[in-house]
Formats: C-alpha cells, structure tokens, sequence
C-alpha cells in the first residue's frame, strides 16, 4: 500500500468563514481609518512556499494558488490571480464576497483608481510588498488623489486569533562533499562583486541557504532557512536568524566566519549604516519595502538591482553538477518502476491520480535518499491534464480511464533537486493524441540539440520549443523552461526559456525543457526533462558556443509518438536518448522493470 508523506491532497481551500473573517478585517480598518488594504500571497522574503502563519490570502479568501492578491475596501472586495488560476478561483472563493480578476488584464491600479474615491487611504504591510512594488502603486495612487499607508502590525495578524506560530526548522550544514565551495571563497567573491556599493542586505533565503552552505526547515518542499544577511566591506559578516534554528554544533561552525544575529536587530544595524550615508544594494526582487525605508529614513543611499548571488548561485560548481548528475540518476531509476507499475496497473481503469502520486512518492522514498518532494505533484487525467498547474485533491481525485494521464513530479535530494514530466497514454491513444504529443516532442528535441553562441537568452531560443506547433496554428501558454536549484528552490532564476528570458545562458546553468500542450477540456501533455547548459567545441567554430546535456534519465511513451511527423535527426536523437536511458537506469531496477524498460526504450525506425 502506497502512502505519502510530504504532500497533501486534502483541499485546504474553505471560502465558508470568508464573511465572518472579511466583516472583522474591515471593523479594523475602519478603526485604523483606511478605506481599503492589499492582501498578497507573500511573505517577507516573497518565497514560492511560504509557512502557515504566512498563509493570510489563504485565510482570508480560501484561495490557495501560489501567487494571487486580494484588495478589501469598505464595500467591495477583488481577488487578482494570473492565468494559471482563473479556473481554481471560482471554485475556491466566496464569489458573493470576491470578485475575480485577471492580474495582468485589469490589474489591482486600475481596479482601484476606479473603486477608491479621492482622499481615500489604502494600507499596506511594507513587510509583504518590494519597493518597486509599493513605488509604482504608489504613483497610481498619487494620480488618483488616493494615499498609499504603511500599516503595521498587519491587521490580519491581528483578527487571525489562532495564527500559527512563525517556523523554527532546525538549520543544518550542508557539507563541501554537495556545495563544491566553502563558505570563505564564496564571501570573498561577494565582496569582489560590492563595489562601489558598502554592503549587501541578502533578503533572498535561497541565497542565504547557498553563501553560508546551510540549508532549513522553514517552508515545505523548499529546504530553506528563513533569514537575511548582511555582507560588508567593513565588518564580519551578519547572519539574522532565530536562535532557535541554530544548534550549538551549527553556531559554532558559523560563528567561526559570520556574526550571527536575532532577526529583531536587523532594522536597528540597517538604520546604523543609513546614519553614516553608507550606499547599501537591495535586491529588487525580494528586499521588503520596510527595509529600504528604515535605510533611506536614516540617510542611506539604497541601490535597487539583482543580488548578485542570484547569478553565483545559478552556476553550478563541478561537485553541484556531480550531484545533479547522481540524484538524476537516482530519480531514474525510481521513475523507471514508478512508469512500469503504472504500464502494469493503469489498464484496470481503476487506479485514481491521487494513487499514482502516492505511488511515485514512494517509489521516490524507497531510494532512502529523498528528503521532500521539490514541489506538489501534478498527477492529471483526462481533462485535468489540461490544465498546467493541475493540483488533485480528494474533491477533484480521478480515475484514470481511456485517455492520456500527465504526471510532473521531483524529488529533494541532499546531492540535487529534481523535476521531471512524463505523458502516459492510458489504452490507445487517438490519431489527434499522438499528432500533438509529437510536436511537443519536436519542439523538446529542438531545444536538447540546441547551439548557440555565448551570450544567448532563453527568449531566443523559447521559438524553439513552438515552431512544430506554430505550423500548424497550436501554441502553449507557460514557458518553455525554468531555472533549477541545487538542493534548493525547483524554482530559480535568473536562467529561464521563455519569452521573457532576458538572462544570458551560461554553463553550470540546470534549466527544464517542458513544452506542451493543452486541449482545454479534454487532455493535456508536457514533456520535461533537466537540462545543464555546456561548452560545445567543433571544427570551425568562430566564436564561444554553448548547448545543453539532458540529465534526466526516464522513457517518453512511445505509444504517443507519431514516427513519421519525425526527421531522421529526432529520430536518431530519440533512438540515442533511450539507449542511455536503458544502460544507465536498467542496473538500478528490478528485473521485471529491466524488462518492461527494454521494451519501453525500444528502437523505432527512421521513416
């Protein structure tokens, strides 16, 4: 009997107490004299996952997307989402109370400059929201005579009678043996990379989690620490951190390079070097907006731009590729008994999408390596494919019938982080299935065999993945790749394939490869392998060129494959992929896995 036990398919969402709680919000924002207050899915640190007690969107609304934001005036309250939700949030809210709007369509100025009257005044909590963020709120809002104030304590916390306490996951070190570099060489690259600034405020966990080679416990699926550091070109490194996460064997490891420091004294020490004009970088992506005004309020002169580590971090050291290499394979050789079980059990037609989670979980457990699953799996049959960012539940748990079943899944391993996507044909799949299923193919070949030169953004190679769709009038609406952590984040950037990849490739980089596509209420695919940017040299060549080494190892169902819509090129790319796929990963299964796989990486012809 399958289980799982780092993901839950319970349907968290409860609109019910949506009134009651949305009543006592305003009763507070009336006694503080504001007309209206932004509640984001965020924390201070504006993580993917955040802990229950950040959970206020959830709280409030019922909506438990991964990003979305509702706005509360005295009479009228919207909730904003991105494409990705526009489905969940009608069944996940009170639509008597939320109105749902498209975030990037409407957008939260425009839906308040036509709701809020002049003279009106709009709380925020500075902890939750960038600078950029409340900037550029800010001039919408000074248009539309309407004041923009920072509240705190967020009156949330304050109704939310049985909030959940803060995290205290016990912080451990995460060796040289996975991290390729100590701390010491790491510092002295940050500080090389200060000038002219004076310091760096660190407000990213991830790069917290990567400078100091530690990892946490704070936030699921994502083993982060959550703190902040402070990197001068003056004094010992700071790390804030709740000293209940620090053991003493921990401490004194980082004691030896960082001062370690309570969270409570990082807005008195920002304010110290406000007072002596210090020039100090936030990272526009993450810093809080507190932090920056208790800076400049204090004299200092803030510079907005990328940390810095955010790039460090995106290029992984050899010991970091060797990891992703290793868990790779160890991910393999799961998925491989994982894919032959599901050949063996799905035909029944009675196997549910929350089974063949909990299958694959632990199939992944059995491995006694994974510490957590990256992120929830997508586990989608039929029409529930369709919709990319699927997430079951007991309500919405399917069985899977005659048709096709997505599952995209990955693994949190102390040597790497995985993310992989297989669509699986449930019985024969139609002449359409295989038709779509093999463009996507294409379009994921073209990106595997890709060269180009040094400098190449993801925007320019994210045509790659489409054209086969492109030609005949078909697309698909997500990116074509993300950037991948190094037993962190399955999230990561700056790397990314996608029309708004403006980072430059560069070796060391892990991305996904995932195109797709998706028959709205019908069927869905996706095909995802992990990817790691190379050096590519050959005869002739007149400048520096790069490619990609696929890392995953796991079959693509060939029942779905459409051999003659293939070249001879893909053909033999396919034929090569499976090769490896069956040496590497068959001495790791069982033998009758080994059986199914040789079956399953067979030859196919060239047209």
């Amino acid at each position: 009997m399958f289980e799982s036990l780092f993901q839950s398919f319970q349907d968290l969402a409860d609109p019910s107490q949506s009134a009651s709680r949305v009543a006592a919000l305003r009763a507070e924002l009336a006694r503080l004299r504001l007309d209206g207050f932004l509640v984001p899915r965020a924390d201070q640190y504006q993580n993917e996952y955040v802990a229950p007690s950040e959970e206020r969107l959830a709280w409030l609304s019922g909506f438990t997307g991964s990003a979305g934001l509702a706005i509360v005036l005295k009479t009228r309250a919207a909730i904003f989402v991105d494409g990705r939700y526009s489905l969940a949030v009608k069944d996940q809210v009170d639509l008597a109370i939320f109105k749902p709007e498209a975030l990037t369509e409407t957008g939260p100025a425009n839906w308040l400059e036509k709701n809020l009257n002049s003279g009106a005044r709009l709380g925020y909590d500075p902890w939750l929201h960038t600078p950029r963020q409340v900037e550029r709120l800010g001039k919408a809002m000074q248009a539309a005579r309407v004041e923009l104030v920072s509240v705190e304590p967020n009156p949330i916390d304050t109704i939310w009678k049985d909030r959940p306490p803060p995290p205290l996951g016990k912080v451990s070190l995460h060796t040289r043996k996975f991290a390729g570099e100590d701390t010491t060489k790491k510092l002295a690259r940050v500080l090389a990379a200060l000038p002219p600034r004076d310091a760096l405020l660190v407000s990213d966990p991830h790069a917290v989690a990567w400078l100091f080679n530690i990892r946490g416990h704070d936030v699921a699926h994502t083993p982060l620490p959550l703190a902040y550091a402070l990197i001068s070109k003056d004094t010992k490194p700071r790390l804030y951190i709740h000293p209940d996460k620090v053991d003493k064997a921990v401490h004194d490891k980082l004691a030896a390079l960082v001062r370690v420091r309570n969270p409570e004294h990082l807005v008195e020490d920002l304010a110290a070097l406000g007072k002596e004009h210090k020039k100090v970088l936030f990272d526009s992506a993450t810093a809080p907006a507190k932090l920056t005004q208790v800076f400049a309020e204090a004299s200092g002169v803030c510079e907005m731009a990328s940390d810095p580590i955010a790039l460090m971090k995106a290029r992984k050291n050899a010991a970091e590729l060797a990891g992703a290499r290793m868990a790779q394979l160890r991910d393999g050789a799961a998925m491989a008994n994982f894919l032959h079980w599901f050949a063996t059990h799905a035909p029944n037609g009675k196997l549910t999408e929350i089974e063949a989670a909990q299958a694959l979980e632990s199939f992944r457990r059995d491995t006694k390596k994974l510490k957590d699953v990256s992120f929830p799996s997508i586990a989608a049959a039929g029409a529930n494919a369709a919709i990319p960012h699927y997430h079951v539940t007991v309500k919405s748990n399917a069985t899977i019938r005659k048709g096709i079943f997505l599952i995209d899944s990955g693994g949190q391993y102390e040597d790497g982080t995985t993310d992989i996507t297989r669509t699986l044909a449930a019985g024969k799949p139609t002449a359409e299935m295989r038709d779509r299923f093999t463009r996507v193919l294409k379009g994921h070949i073209a990106i595997a065999r890709a060269v180009f030169p040094k400098g190449t953004s993801g925007s320019q190679l994210d045509t790659l993945a489409r054209v086969p769709l492109w030609n005949v009038g078909l697309d698909f609406d997500h990116g074509t790749g993300h950037g991948v952590g190094s037993y962190l984040s399955v999230h990561e950037g700056p790397q990314r394939i996608s029309k708004l990849g403006t980072a430059a490739l560069e070796p060391g980089m892990i991305l996904s490869n995932e195109p797709g596509f998706y028959h709205a209420g019908h069927w869905g695919i996706r095909i995802e392998n992990l990817v790691v940017v190379e050096e590519r040299e050959f005869a002739g060549v007149e400048r520096e060129m790069l490619g990609f080494e696929t890392i995953t190892l796991a079959p693509i169902d060939l029942a779905l494959v459409e051999p003659k819509l293939l070249d001879r090129e893909e053909i033999a790319w396919l034929n090569a992929y499976h090769a490896r796929v069956r040496k590497e990963i068959s001495p790791l299964v069982e033998p009758g896995a080994r059986r199914w796989l040789a079956s399953a990486t067979r030859r196919i012809g060239v047209r």
